[in-house]
């Protein structure tokens, strides 16, 4: 009864998950590095779940509320590094800074305020994705101090 969904929403859900399932796929094949195929199926995931809890439900109130919008921002840095692992480490420790800035303008601006959990829904939520960019940048770094079957170690 309180999940709502349309027909459009489960396109968008199916069309997030199939993006999600082939990005993977095309990027592990480039390599057999367990490291870095972890780093990258981590920042995938944190990715899709920003994204669809973000548009399902919201983080900073509801899931009309514009603050909300701040956590495109974050997404766009990790974009930026091009799949090099050197460059994706310090390009998800961005992220990860981004992330925590956004859950610090959030709740010291008091946006979504009016929610029920408030405001430990954007701390708790600000510190699972923070620690899983975290993650993922320190699975990039192991990546691209390996020798063997890497993609590029530079930048």
């Amino acid at each position: 009864e309180e999940v709502d969904w349309g027909v459009g929403d489960f396109v968008i859900f199916g069309s997030l998950l199939v993006a999600a399932g082939v990005t993977f796929e095309l990027v592990v094949r480039k390599t057999g590095d367990w490291a870095y195929r972890c780093a990258v199926g981590l920042a995938i995931a944190a990715a899709f779940i920003l994204v669809w809890v973000n548009g399902a439900v919201g983080i900073i109130g509801n899931e009309q509320n514009d603050a909300n919008m701040m956590y495109g921002g974050v997404l766009g840095i990790g974009i930026i590094a091009r799949l090099r692992p050197g460059a994706m480490a310090r390009a998800l420790c961005a992220t990860a800074v981004a992330q925590a800035l956004v859950g610090v303008i959030a709740v010291s601006a008091g946006l979504g305020s009016a929610g029920p959990i408030w405001p430990w829904g954007i701390v708790l939520m600000t510190a699972f994705f923070t620690a899983l960019w975290l993650v993922s940048a320190g699975l990039f770094q192991k990546a691209a101090g390996q020798d063997t079957n890497r993609i590029d170690a530079g930048a």
